[in-house]
C-alpha cells in the first residue's frame, strides 16, 4: 500500500526519465489521470493512455525528450504538499515555479488545474506538485 500516491506517480516519472524509458506504467486514479492531462496540455509528456484492467487500471505515459541532446522535457518534479504537512494557498500567494516556466498543480474546489488556472478563476487549494 502507498501511503502517498501523487509522491509514487512523480517518483515513478521521474526515475523513468532518468533511466532513459521511453514509456512508464502507473497505478491509475482519477486524481493521477486528471496530473496525466494536464501535464499532457502543457506539452510536458508525449501521449497518454488509460488502460482499465478490472482492478484499478493502469495510466501508460510516453515521456518526451529533445531529440537532439536527448534530455527530457521535464527537469523537475518536486512533492509540495505531503501527507504529513499540507500546503494550501489563495490564489494571489501561489509562488511562481522557475520564474513563471513552470507550473504548480492545485487541488481546488473547482477541481484539479494549473496555479495560472486557479488565479484566474480566484481559487485557492492545496499545492500539490512543482514541474518545470
Amino acid at each position: 500500500m502507498v501511503t502517498d500516491p501523487i509522491a509514487d506517480f512523480l517518483t515513478r516519472i521521474r526515475n523513468a526519465q532518468m533511466a532513459g524509458h521511453r514509456l512508464v506504467e502507473i497505478p491509475a486514479s482519477n486524481l493521477k489521470k486528471r496530473i496525466t492531462e494536464i501535464l499532457y496540455d502543457k506539452g510536458y509528456i508525449l501521449k497518454y493512455k488509460f488502460e482499465d484492467d478490472n482492478k484499478q487500471g493502469v495510466i501508460k505515459i510516453a515521456l518526451k525528450y529533445d531529440p537532439s541532446t536527448k534530455q527530457p522535457a521535464i527537469q523537475s518534479l518536486e512533492r509540495v504538499s505531503r501527507p504529513g504537512l499540507r500546503q494550501y494557498a489563495k490564489p494571489n500567494e501561489f509562488n511562481r515555479v522557475k520564474n513563471g516556466l513552470g507550473i504548480a498543480i492545485i487541488s481546488t474546489s473547482k477541481g484539479v488545474m494549473t496555479d495560472k488556472e486557479a488565479k484566474s478563476q480566484n481559487v485557492g487549494g492545496e499545492v500539490l506538485c512543482n514541474i518545470y
